[in-house]
């Protein structure tokens, strides 16, 4: 590629940052990160970034068509990201009640993360918010392939391998490999 239409690249990129921040409405925001593509932080609640958190990954898909969104809905829920927190393009975190993820983890793209239905499972409630969001736990150097949904209620122990595609809907010890739909333990970490 040409400096040219890489400098008009990220010129659209800086552009695109500016206007996804002004999507922005969280108040509560503590610590710094490296948006290396849009972020949109949303909600009441409390957004804290420990250090070195960068948000996408310039050669990688979706680094211009997509943007990371993380939402504290709730004025009691926090989103709380570790230290040496890498993560790729189209990414995206709702909390209602408490969402953390501890250091040294890397996450591939267009993932989601998500303590709560967000939406009554009775049918004659569907209108009104899950009454019992379940807080997500990502431990430490916890890496989790492209295209993974995390769901409530999920812990995953330390060293985890999280295999691409994968449906997280139950907690997982230390040291062990899980993909699938629902994810299983399928090896461990040596």
């Amino acid at each position: 590629m040409s400096r040219l239409k890489q400098s008009i690249q990220l010129f659209k990129m800086s552009l695109k940052k500016m206007l996804f921040k002004s999507a922005s409405n969280c108040k509560q925001i503590k610590g710094k990160f490296i948006a290396n593509q849009p972020l949109v932080l949303r909600g009441l609640g409390k957004i804290s970034f420990g250090d070195k958190v960068s948000f996408g990954i310039v050669n990688s898909p979706r680094f211009l068509s997509s943007y990371a969104f993380i939402e504290s809905r709730l004025s009691s829920a926090n989103v709380t990201i570790g230290n040496n927190v890498s993560i790729s393009n189209d990414f995206s975190i709702e909390s209602e009640y408490s969402v953390t993820i501890q250091d040294n983890v890397v996450i591939g793209f267009n993932c989601n993360i998500s303590d709560s239905n967000f939406h009554d499972l009775n049918p004659n409630k569907r209108d009104q918010s899950d009454p019992n969001p379940k807080a997500v736990l990502i431990k430490n150097n916890t890496f989790i392939g492209n295209n993974v949904s995390v769901l409530k209620g999920v812990t995953l122990g330390n060293n985890v391998i999280v295999g691409a595609n994968s449906v997280v809907t139950k907690s997982f010890p230390d040291n062990v490999i899980i993909a699938g739909n629902p994810a299983k333990i399928i090896n461990t970490v040596n």
